[in-house]
């Protein structure tokens, strides 16, 4: 008698070569930008034991201090200006970033994605560890840690352009936007892992919070040289049709319009073998800017990161003063609200792929955030069950349109039917768009270390206004959507006009 297949190699042969090479690339620049968050998290972790108050901790024996209140601090964060301290070291790192990510689509565009990527990696993990050695060298200037996280912000961007372009080179248009919801949770797991990490060591050795994270994103590094694979056609692996098939049972009018030209594929010439045999050459950026909807998603994505990031650096503080937690505790109560990103990150790229509104989905999700900010400001604090529900609820609102516009928008904006095929422009337009929405990042946190000292319900007010502004940048294509579903593009899609 034939003995039957074993049920997990049934499973294992049932995937094609080309699946099994596109799942290994989504793995691994999942888990390589997921070293990049978690080694930018330590710094709001680290915060709050920075500048703690001493007044209610326990001093050695033998130690004596003629201020009891900054006596554990470290040094100079033990001063009246410590948030503007604070604001620094945000700043030089987020300034940093939003001026070298318009430069790093260039240069992606123009170098080896796999060396590109494994050189920035590893000078982040070096940059990142050097803040944490100032605790050991006993460093008190603050332009030694400026320095640090200012170095540490332009080296970070080398990862967004680079692993977007390789997920935009693997995979086509179909399902993008449930595919990178689900991918770009490595934003959230990040954030996460870096606040459990520095954690661990933050009330001991805070400046392990910062050296664990830059050898783990080291070590990515050197798998990234040994294992990343760019394109499909360097493993003679099929290429992915971004414009050349039409899902029948994707409805999206609305993104046509947006994103491409009232046009078919054949007409266009479109097909894998042609992209196969014509080298693409890199767009300029004045080029990139001409696509339709990349200037108002940038714009867009320029508040919406700026409430994200507001988030990303202050929450712990937030936490820690208004909710009166530990340093260890607020971080560990923060990862709730990057928890909720991941799963606002999926519902949206879900609901853009069945209703092909991808400004309308973050237009709702937008506008929702706005009155739940204000609720979670007014009662966060009022038990634990309830700060937890909010955080949640919040982290899915702000955080979901951020997830799609920097993954399925950028994409399907890096493959517009017009460059025809060119991937090459995938990395540009990503730098673009994550270029001007690291200005909001940049912009966040410095005007939450401005206006916190006036009081925390100014700050909130800040993002709420940030997030109204984010929905008026996409109006106009919402309304293009909306027209699309009602019917007016249908003949350009080639339908019958209903």
């Amino acid at each position: 008698m034939r003995s039957s297949l074993a049920p997990g190699i049934k499973l294992i042969t049932s995937f094609s070569r080309d699946s099994w090479y596109r799942g290994f690339t989504l793995f691994l620049t999942f888990l390589f930008y997921t070293s990049y968050h978690l080694s930018r998290k330590p710094i709001s972790i680290v915060k709050s034991e920075l500048h703690r108050n001493c007044s209610n901790v326990i001093q050695p024996l033998n130690f004596t201090s003629s201020n009891n209140e900054t006596w554990c601090d470290w040094a100079p964060f033990d001063q009246d200006n410590y948030q503007t301290l604070f604001g620094a070291l945000d700043n030089s790192f987020l300034v940093a970033y939003a001026v070298g990510m318009f430069f790093s689509g260039i240069f992606g565009e123009r170098l080896s994605l796999r060396y590109y990527l494994t050189a920035g990696m590893l000078l982040s993990g070096f940059f990142t560890s050097l803040v944490g050695l100032g605790f050991y060298w006993n460093i008190h200037n603050i332009w030694f840690y400026v320095f640090a996280q200012a170095m540490n912000g332009l080296v970070q961007t080398t990862g967004w352009p680079a692993v977007v372009t390789c997920v935009g080179n693997w995979f086509g248009k179909g399902k993008r936007g449930l595919i990178m919801g689900v991918w770009n949770s490595h934003t959230s797991v990040g954030n996460i892992l870096g606040s459990l990490v520095a954690g661990v060591f933050v009330s001991s050795a805070w400046g392990l919070s910062f050296i664990v994270p830059g050898i783990i994103i080291g070590v990515m590094g050197v798998i990234c040289f040994f294992f990343l694979v760019e394109k499909p056609e360097d493993v003679n692996c099929s290429l992915p049709q971004h414009h050349c098939e039409q899902d029948p049972n994707l409805n999206s009018t609305a993104n046509e319009e947006i994103f491409g030209s009232p046009s078919h594929s054949q007409e266009n010439g479109c097909s894998p073998v042609e992209a196969a045999i014509e080298e693409p050459k890199a767009i300029g950026f004045m080029a990139a800017l001409r696509i339709p909807g990349v200037v108002e998603f940038s714009l867009c994505l320029l508040f919406a990161k700026l409430v994200s990031y507001t988030f990303l650096y202050w929450l712990p503080l937030y936490i820690a003063n208004v909710a009166h937690f530990d340093a260890k505790g607020a971080g560990d109560m923060s990862t709730l609200f990057d928890l909720g990103g991941i799963f606002g990150g999926i519902l949206a790229g879900v609901v853009s792929d069945y209703t092909g509104g991808r400004a309308t989905s973050c237009w709702v999700m937008l506008i929702a955030a706005a009155p739940m900010l204000f609720v979670y400001n007014r009662v966060g604090e009022y038990g634990l069950g309830t700060t937890i529900g909010m955080l949640l609820l919040c982290g899915g609102l702000v955080n979901g349109p951020y997830a799609l516009i920097t993954t399925a928008v950028a994409a399907d904006l890096g493959t517009h039917e017009s460059l025809r095929g060119n991937s090459k422009a995938l990395s540009t337009v990503t730098a673009i768009i994550d270029g001007t929405g690291s200005i909001g990042a940049a912009l966040g946190p410095l005007l939450a270390g401005v206006i916190s000292p006036t009081g925390w319900n100014n700050v909130f007010y800040m993002l709420i206004t940030a997030d109204i502004l984010a929905c008026l940048f996409l109006s106009r294509l919402v309304y293009k959507e909306v027209r699309g579903w009602c019917g007016f593009y249908t003949r350009m899609r080639g339908f019958k006009e209903i």
